[in-house]
């Protein structure tokens, strides 16, 4: 991450609960967010929810966070928690899915 927040740039804390572990939501997480030209990370918690760290320009954070509330057929989500992560977050680069935590 560099040191410097960009104006253009917001950066969001996901979490999304209900069915999403175990029907391949993170992997297609993945390729949603390189669709949308987003940077960040989406990971498994323990708690059987799924993290995610979006970075990009408010429309697209906006559409992946949508795209969150449905997922993959087979997932349930019962709930999506966004919290805008303040300046300065920093610039990231690429999106990987992660360990779990």
């Amino acid at each position: 991450m560099a040191a410097a927040a960009e104006p253009d740039l917001v950066t969001r804390r996901v979490r999304v609960r209900g069915l999403v572990q175990g029907v391949g939501y993170r992997y297609a997480c993945v390729q949603r967010a390189e669709a949308l030209g987003l940077a960040g990370w989406v990971r498994n918690r323990i708690d059987g929810s799924v993290e995610a760290l979006l970075q990009g320009p408010p429309a697209q954070v906006d559409r992946m966070c949508e795209w969150m509330r449905t997922g993959v057929p087979g997932a349930r989500v019962d709930r999506l928690l966004a919290q805008d992560v303040p300046p300065p977050a920093g610039r990231i680069d690429g999106f990987a899915q992660q360990p779990t935590a």
